[in-house]
């Protein structure tokens, strides 16, 4: 929040923080205070539901209906600090491209010394590199999306199935894509977020990459309904086994290290995992190193935030 109300190049804004901790409201107090403080324009909203997803339609629906004439919402992650010039970047990419969506860096920082296998892994890096247009965003944790995506698109903007999963952005921007919305990436307009240690266990990144093969199993099995989606969704998964070896081996003489080499092969056994009905919880549990699995039926905080 600090890092917003240090914005450069940017007025007539109001950030609207979603406290998804009813009982213990650290989040809120900080919020509050800061508010309070007159730096920031805005308010703290609680969400009692737990989960992300839940989280984020919250701050999507207060923004929408407290700030009626915002042209552009943004978001950014509670543990993420905002470059000067961001928000600027954001809506300046907005305007000059035409885009519907605009996304933009995350950029990681290692609380402690990596080791090689942590930094070349591709969990900790952006699939997307170079400013223009893109097929399609993956992350909520910075990016701008015009009001009227929200409006048309409806409510629940993120599907609640992926609460615990997480996904439930990449789903968003899934649909968003499908739906026939221009997305833009600005490569200048950068968040930077700490990776805590416990989040550079080799456990733990294991764990979010199989996390990330039930992702993708879980939105494909969301589009692909039918008995010819089901028999093309076994294709895919028995596929992915396949050359999971071949992407594993070739990231391994791109990286010199075992350890983004194994994030193919745990893509694999994700999607498997989630095609036997089994789903990691991450979010449900307080600091997991290695996702729970639970039964999931087939039918199928953190806290997120932010207007303009």
């Amino acid at each position: 929040m600090e890092s917003l109300a240090a914005q450069v190049g940017a007025d007539n804004f109001a950030v609207v923080v979603v406290e998804n901790d009813a009982q213990r409201l650290e989040g809120k107090h900080v919020a509050d205070a800061i508010f309070a403080s007159r730096v920031l324009s805005g308010f703290c909203v609680v969400e009692r539901d737990q989960g992300n997803c839940s989280a984020i339609n919250t701050a999507f629906r207060t923004a929408l209906q407290c700030f009626p004439t915002a042209e552009f919402l943004l978001m950014i992650d509670d543990d993420e600090v905002a470059s000067p010039t961001w928000l600027a970047g954001m809506v300046g990419a907005a305007r000059s491209s035409g885009a519907d969506l605009v996304g933009g860096p995350v950029v990681r920082r290692f609380a402690v010394e990596a080791h090689r296998g942590l930094q070349k892994h591709p969990l900790f890096h952006s699939t997307i590199t170079g400013t223009g247009e893109v097929t399609s965003l993956h992350g909520t944790g910075n990016c701008l999306i015009r009001r009227g995506v929200l409006e048309v698109l409806g409510e629940p903007s993120l599907d609640p199935r992926f609460n615990f999963l997480g996904g439930g952005d990449m789903d968003f921007f899934t649909r968003c894509r499908a739906a026939g919305y221009r997305s833009y990436w600005n490569e200048n307009a950068k968040v930077f977020e700490t990776v805590p240690p416990q989040r550079m266990k080799t456990a733990w990144v294991l764990g979010r990459s199989i996390t990330t093969g039930v992702i993708n199993y879980t939105i494909d099995h969301k589009r692909h309904r039918s008995r010819l989606g089901a028999a093309w969704l076994i294709l895919k998964n028995l596929i992915s086994l396949g050359v999971a070896p071949f992407r594993a081996g070739r990231a391994l003489l791109d990286t010199g290290h075992w350890l983004p080499a194994s994030h193919p092969v745990c893509l694999s056994i994700g999607r498997n995992l989630a095609a036997m009905g089994l789903a990691p919880t991450p979010y449900k549990a307080a600091n997991p190193v290695i996702p729970s699995f639970e039964t999931v039926p087939d039918s199928a905080g953190q806290t997120r935030r932010s207007g303009r």
